[in-house]
């Protein structure tokens, strides 16, 4: 490890190994600092993404493809389910393989990467962040950089160290939690979301298959709405009555960011991305394909600040997540509050009356006249997000 690089980058997931890559590939001297042993371990994510956000990046490969999904069955409280006509193609990944893949694409191109190496502080200098000090081998090291990218996850602690408020309110973080489980009988092309007070009050509960039986079996709950009975007690009931017979393989908790992206995404010599910028899709909770595209962008700019010498790019990087898919997080965080006002007599009811219709006609806009017909001011409201 050198004392001195163009750009480092804290936190080694699919946000921060993508701007290593690119930020590489545009000349820069790259450092990536991950504070686990491994990359990619501990997984805590559902793992699903669509084909048409990740082919840019990576082509697809069984190696860290777990299954393919064409289907998807959205399930009532009462447990009506209905199975809309999709277009495309979804995939559940193996994360430990992918992110594994990501990380040697961007060694490939140059960067460096290093693990268990525990960001403790920034550098400062004139107003500008100049580096990082990290806890490394037993030593504490002080590494300079003409740019920081911060990748490392929810409430980053680079942002607050750099004066940006990254705190997430009760109201937007979800307490989610996830089991992957063996002895699973689910169709294994067919993504599963549970929806209603039932299942997950203030978010959904997924069902993903992974090949061989096994899937990951997961929520999401409104944080606020934990407190009566929390995200792993919810989970443990629904394994109970659904999968008795499950193995579990592997079990997690943790918060989800499910907010508007930061206001404030750079200061001099930083910029955040992922989760550490709050740039999940806030009704999904997903953020792998989001945090790629923002890691993207900001390796982009890093390398040409660095080319050129010119601090004032950074800038560059916020409006390019605003005019992109920033504008349609902020859709989506009005969407999600409106969803929510839905009650469970009303899943129930829009359900049963797609499931009525052929096959061929229960498409998401039936889905969508439905909830309507149940809640006439929703159209209202999302036609308000178009014109925000």
């Amino acid at each position: 490890m050198k004392d001195t690089y163009d750009v480092i980058i804290v936190g080694g997931g699919p946000a921060g190994t993508t701007a290593a890559r690119y930020a590489a590939m545009g000349g820069a001297k790259v450092l990536v600092l991950e504070k686990d042993r491994e990359i990619g371990v501990p997984v805590r994510c559902g793992e699903a993404v669509d084909h048409e956000g990740l082919a840019p990046f990576v082509e697809p490969d069984k190696k860290f493809i777990a299954a393919e999904i064409r289907n998807f069955k959205l399930i009532a409280p009462d447990g009506t389910a209905v199975k809309p006509n999709i277009e495309g193609l979804g995939y559940v990944l193996d994360r430990k393989v992918f992110d594994y893949e990501l990380a040697r694409i961007a060694a490939d191109e140059g960067a460096e990467i290093a693990t268990k190496a525990y960001v403790d502080g920034i550098e400062k200098s004139d107003g500008s962040i100049t580096g990082v000090t990290v806890q490394y081998h037993g030593e504490k090291l002080a590494l300079r950089s003409k740019i920081v990218i911060g990748a490392d996850g929810v409430e980053s602690r680079v942002g607050r160290w750099a004066g940006i408020d990254t705190t997430v309110s009760m109201h937007d973080m979800e307490s989610a939690a996830q089991v992957t489980a063996a002895n699973i009988d689910v169709e294994q092309d067919t993504c599963y979301f549970y929806f209603g007070e039932k299942y997950a009050p203030g978010g959904y509960l997924w069902v993903f298959p992974k090949g061989n039986n096994t899937a990951n079996i997961g929520l999401a709950i409104a944080a606020d709405r934990s407190k009566q009975k929390h995200a792993l007690k919810f989970l443990g009931e629904f394994m109970e009555e659904n999968f008795p017979r499950a193995s579990i393989l592997t079990k997690l908790a943790g918060g989800v960011p499910c907010a508007e992206t930061l206001e404030k995404l750079t200061v001099p010599g930083l910029m955040l991305v992922g989760d550490a910028a709050h740039q999940v899709n806030p009704v999904s909770g997903g953020g792998i394909i989001s945090g790629m595209i923002a890691g993207k962008m900001a390796g982009t700019i890093a390398a040409e600040v660095v080319k050129k010498n010119d601090m004032n790019l950074i800038a560059r990087y916020e409006k390019e997540w605003q005019d992109s898919l920033g504008i349609r997080h902020h859709r989506y965080y009005k969407i999600k509050k409106v969803i929510y006002k839905f009650k469970d007599s009303d899943l129930n009811s829009i359900a049963a009356e797609i499931s009525k219709l052929p096959d061929s006609e229960q498409t998401l806009g039936a889905l969508f006249k439905q909830a309507v017909i149940k809640h006439p001011l929703l159209i209202l409201d999302v036609m308000k997000l178009f014109f925000a």
